[in-house]
């Protein structure tokens, strides 16, 4: 019988090892709720999350080698559709090039805010 429970000890430890370590960590929004917004807008939706998020940088004056302000509709605007905006907040943190400059990444529900601002026209 000893021997017995020692064959499954084993067996056990290499399990539990194998699904210890294939979780991953990448981010914590990764394992929260989607949450959807029937429309989106930039003065309700989109111009808070860039004020909490962005404008330590992007702010007027851009600070820390920003190169741009985000603080009115039209800059951001146009960070989206000519600067690589969405492709720079979703990329992995710690990769080049993601925003915000050394994290953490946005929330995926915040991402979605700015993805779907875009393809609903920007409204404003």
């Amino acid at each position: 019988m000893r021997k017995y429970l020692l064959s499954l000890k084993i067996p056990m430890l290499i399990l539990g090892t194998t699904l210890f370590l294939s979780c991953t960590t990448d981010s914590i929004s990764d394992l929260t709720v989607i949450e959807t917004i029937d429309e989106v807008s930039y003065q309700r939706d989109v111009k808070p999350l860039i004020g909490s998020k962005c404008n330590n940088c992007h702010g007027n004056p851009p600070t820390f080698g920003a190169p741009t302000s985000y603080t009115t509709y039209e800059n951001v605007r146009n960070a989206v559709l000519n600067q690589g905006l969405i492709d720079r907040i979703t990329r992995p943190e710690n990769t080049s090039g993601a925003m915000p400059l050394g994290g953490p990444r946005l929330s995926q529900n915040e991402i979605n805010i700015i993805i779907q601002w875009s393809e609903e026209g920007f409204a404003q």
